[in-house]
């Protein structure tokens, strides 16, 4: 099934699996033999959370190769509309905040990364500059209007 990835999204995603396959997994084999050193592995706790993480990091590279094989590459047509990759700028009641417009795996909000398939991302996609809309979070309605779409 395709992920959408704008093309920054995409590199961070290889830059993780490089990190991983390079230092990681080579870190963690050191570590497990280090541990497997110190004699009997039943009661040796550090080798078994070394076993884990390998564990774990191998999931990972596994997740990682496989967004990356099917990743699409959403490219930033400037048509005018919310569409991902857009930076849209809206006023929430007095409250005035941009967004950049990203997939699920690149979503971010401390860093003002909304994905299009959150609950305001959805209502944001398609939308043109001026457009207003309601938005209902935790039982609180805000009126929202679209100020710059870049």
């Amino acid at each position: 099934m395709s992920q959408y990835f704008t093309k920054e999204g995409l590199q961070k995603l290889k830059d993780e699996l490089h990190e991983l396959k390079t230092v990681k997994i080579p870190e963690n084999i050191k570590l497990i033999k280090y541990a497997a050193a110190e004699g009997d592995l039943k009661e040796n706790a550090g080798y078994h959370d070394a076993r884990e993480r390998k564990t774990w990091l191998l999931r990972r590279i596994e997740e990682l190769e496989n967004a990356i094989n099917d990743a699409v590459i959403i490219e930033k047509k400037n048509s005018g509309k919310v569409e991902i990759g857009s930076m849209v700028t809206i006023m929430m009641d007095k409250d005035k905040e941009t967004y950049e417009i990203v997939a699920p795996g690149e979503a971010n909000i401390l860093e003002n990364k909304l994905s299009y398939q959150s609950p305001l991302g959805q209502q944001l996609m398609g939308k043109k500059a001026g457009q207003e809309f309601n938005y209902e979070i935790r039982d609180k309605k805000m009126k929202v209007k679209i100020l710059k779409i870049i």
